[in-house]
């Protein structure tokens, strides 16, 4: 294969520049640990890009002789030269292989790079750069996870890669029960219980003591109740944090809000047109007072407890499936028997148990022509308004004085905005 003198060049560029990329984040790291005694850095700034230069200049070998083993023999005395290399400096210290596998990394991306899998290889050296990066982060992770994260990890991938792909694709019975499909309902608890334990791994990774009010917007994205519970109880043993705490939950309550539209532009991207400019506007009117609660000077400790745990257990799993299922039925039935006014009925009624199941029921019954996109969009609102309420109730019933004060405020104003929003939508 003849390629063009430019062509080639700038492939070849970009795979020194894409070595320099990871062989600079490895010399800051070796720069940053010299201090203590890390000993001589195996491969950096200068020693990257040229491995990135032999891999495309193997890989252009290959292609013109039409053999393999051009390929073969760079990437073998790469390996015999790391293999040196490593033994020589564990025999000074203890050391792991993360330096070696990033060269291997940028070797193979020289050779995509050649090949015009530039997007690709771009892709793999930031993306390797930033796992480099992360070094404090993923053993903080690691020191911070137990034996219950590992089980919960291992169920979260067995619902995703082997139940998810075993489920029909297609509804059975009659109307309203024609709407249920095994594989969308199970799809919904898999992407609920994927959003909730990205949010619980984010708070083992950053940790629970960096400020009250990141512990709400991580623990929004795992459950805005257990954050809404955790505060209440809280309050009534900490004194002076009662702003903090009531900003951590408007935050959680924020991240629901955000979730409402994520869930809605997987399930149905269309629908956003409708929904996002309410529960955007409701979003703004919650940060707003948030930005207040912040700017208020809080007298206690500068303390954050741990508000969530592992939020993936399998029952509880079964049990959103299940509502979803139920108040896809009922909103379906609803709809079919009563028109807007008992979609809007069920809404108020299931956004008490749980907001993510009812706007992934309205996405659904909207994607699937049951429901116009108004009556979907006005419902979702009407659900996540009855759920702040609750737990701007469970605040004001189980919170102490000073929490209720500060948080009364902010669940009248949201009150009001979801008002104003479901009459304009």
């Amino acid at each position: 294969m003849e390629f063009e003198g430019i062509q080639l060049l700038y492939r070849f560029g970009v795979a020194v520049v894409l070595g320099f990329f990871i062989g600079l984040q490895r010399e800051y790291a070796y720069r940053r640990d010299a201090g203590r005694g890390d000993g001589e850095l195996l491969a950096g700034a200068r020693t990257f890009p040229i491995i990135a230069l032999l891999g495309a200049a193997a890989a252009l070998g290959s292609t013109e002789l039409g053999s393999g083993w051009p390929l073969a023999a760079a990437v073998l005395s790469v390996a015999v030269l790391l293999a040196v290399g490593h033994f020589h400096q564990a025999r000074e210290r203890d050391m792991g292989l993360t330096t070696e596998m990033a060269v291997l990394v940028a070797f193979f991306t020289g050779a995509l790079c050649f090949w015009g899998y530039l997007r690709l290889a771009a892709a793999v050296s930031i993306g390797t750069a930033g796992l480099l990066s992360l070094k404090v982060q993923t053993h903080t992770l690691a020191r911070r996870i137990d034996q219950e994260d590992i089980y919960a990890t291992l169920k979260f991938a067995i619902i995703t890669v082997i139940v998810l792909p075993l489920l029909p694709q297609q509804g059975y019975g009659p109307p309203p029960l024609d709407v249920l499909v095994p594989y969308n309902v199970w799809l919904m608890v898999v992407l609920i219980s994927g959003i909730s334990f990205l949010g619980y791994v984010l708070i083992k990774a950053v940790g629970p003591r960096r400020g009250v009010g990141l512990t709400g917007v991580l623990g929004g994205l795992a459950s805005s109740t257990a954050v809404t519970l955790s505060i209440a109880e809280r309050s009534r043993d900490t004194e002076g944090l009662d702003r903090p705490f009531a900003m951590a939950a408007l935050l959680a309550w924020t991240i629901m809000y955000v979730r409402v539209i994520v869930e809605v532009g997987v399930v149905h991207p269309p629908l956003l047109e409708t929904v996002w400019i309410p529960v955007l506007g409701i979003s703004l009117v919650s940060l707003g007072y948030c930005a207040y609660l912040y700017s208020a000077p809080s007298i206690g400790e500068d303390e954050q407890p741990e508000m969530v745990q592992n939020p993936f257990r399998l029952v509880p799993a079964l049990t959103f499936g299940l509502l979803y299922a139920v108040i896809l039925v009922l909103s379906n039935g609803a709809q079919q028997y009563f028109g807007e006014a008992g979609v809007y009925a069920s809404s108020l009624v299931a956004g008490l148990a749980d907001v993510d199941a009812i706007t992934l029921s309205m996405a659904r019954l909207n994607a699937s022509g049951d429901l116009t996109s108004t009556t979907a969009a006005r419902a979702i609102v009407i659900a996540a308004a009855a759920n702040t309420v609750l737990k701007g109730g469970i605040l004001l019933m189980a919170g102490q004085r000073e929490l209720r004060r500060a948080v009364l405020p902010g669940v009248v104003l949201i009150v009001g905005a979801t008002a104003v929003a479901v009459l304009l939508v």
